[in-house]
């Protein structure tokens, strides 16, 4: 029995062989592209072969012989890399078609919406067991149907199935809607921003007019310095400050080093170049470049202004890339006036605060879905 279940459900699951849960679905081409053809991959699911491999080349262009993937059937890649094996449903076109090395089947006595859930989570070492090879790992379909799973009945099936729909589809609304705020945002960064060494940017507020001038990144700041080292054992997951490096937030501490408005730059390994923006006293380690703009010019602005500049190609060519503050005060960039300045830092904030919010939804959706996951199935 599972630990979280609807309320009047209290019989145990019982075992059940897949193959009594699914039925095959064999049809096959017999013209080239008879349908939109297919990819079952494990992260996006049922996904169009012509956007998947968009920038990729298409393993084999002749498709006779595919099998049919009707809509609300399910398919999986036979074989795997990494011993992973990854069950999709087809719901983006009535009828696709799909490699022969994916197998293609139906629910028979079992909720559409359950199967989908039951056959990826909670199973994995089953699965694994079934599948055979000593290098990639092959998942044959009659093995697969010979594996023994618990379910429950129907209406509990629907029940779970149901709500976990739900949940799914409010993950996809949220994921959409982050998306297209992250690409207004790089939109406006590339349009606000002058590009290939002009003067203005493609779009300005009403009333600005004046060329942006060129200056060193060092000649904006009051201060532009390295962080200072502290122990991982000062570090704690709560506390007074907040302790930045060079990917962000890191924990917290009970003292700081900095007060007020700064734009971090990550300066050592993959990181370098990464920037953020931190508000209030604050400890920022070694791994961090801090930059506080003067009083002719906006700190807010100066983290957009860096997240266009790519600063990370300016790290040095070693093991350990790094970058020299030295290096960084003589860069040269172009920027406007303070007021236009809080103009643009003020829309992207606002841009930002908006991603944030929709990042914050749909990852407690996201947790709440491994909750239910966890606790809903044996």
């Amino acid at each position: 029995k599972p630990a979280l279940r609807f309320k009047g459900f209290t019989d145990p699951w019982e075992q059940r062989k897949v193959g009594t849960l699914i039925e095959d679905y064999t049809e096959k081409t017999v013209t080239q592209n008879q349908y939109p053809v297919l990819t079952s991959s494990q992260q996006q699911g049922i996904v169009l072969q012509e956007d998947y491999f968009a920038d990729r080349q298409v393993t084999t262009d002749n498709n006779v012989g595919y099998y049919v993937l009707p809509k609300g059937y399910f398919t999986y890649r036979s074989r795997s890399d990494t011993d992973v094996f990854v069950f999709n449903r087809n719901n983006i076109v009535d009828k696709g078609i799909i490699s022969y090395y994916y197998p293609v089947f139906a629910p028979k006595s079992c909720d559409s919406n359950f199967l989908l859930r039951r056959l990826n989570h909670g199973i994995k070492k089953q699965l694994s067991m079934a599948a055979e090879g000593t290098g990639q790992k092959v998942l044959a379909h009659a093995k697969f149907k010979n594996m023994v799973v618990d379910v429950p009945s129907q209406s509990e099936q629907e029940k779970i199935g149901t709500i976990l729909e739900e949940l799914d589809t409010l993950i996809t609304l949220h994921q959409r809607k982050y998306e297209k705020l992250v690409n207004i945002k790089k939109s406006m960064l590339d349009k606000m921003f002058p590009q290939n060494g002009a003067s203005v940017p493609e779009i300005r507020f009403k009333g600005f007019t004046d060329p942006w001038e060129q200056r060193k990144l060092g000649d904006l700041c009051v201060e532009f310095r390295s962080g200072e080292f502290i122990s991982a054992s000062d570090i704690t997951e709560t506390g007074e400050y907040p302790v930045f490096g060079g990917n962000g937030l890191r924990g917290f501490t009970d003292r700081f080093n900095h007060d007020g408005e700064y734009t971090l730059i990550g300066r050592q390994g993959a990181l370098c170049g990464n920037v953020n923006f931190a508000v209030g006293k604050s400890y920022f380690t070694e791994h961090a470049i801090a930059v506080r703009a003067d009083k002719k010019n906006q700190t807010r602005f100066l983290y957009y202004l860096f997240s266009t500049m790519d600063l990370g190609q300016y790290s040095g060519q070693s093991a350990q890339p790094g970058l020299a503050v030295g290096n960084l005060v003589e860069l040269k960039s172009t920027l406007p006036d303070k007021q236009e300045q809080e103009k643009i830092s003020g829309v992207l904030t606002a841009l930002d605060t908006l991603i944030t919010l929709h990042q914050r939804k749909l990852e407690k959706l996201q947790n709440i879905k491994k909750s239910c996951l966890e606790k809903m199935f044996v």
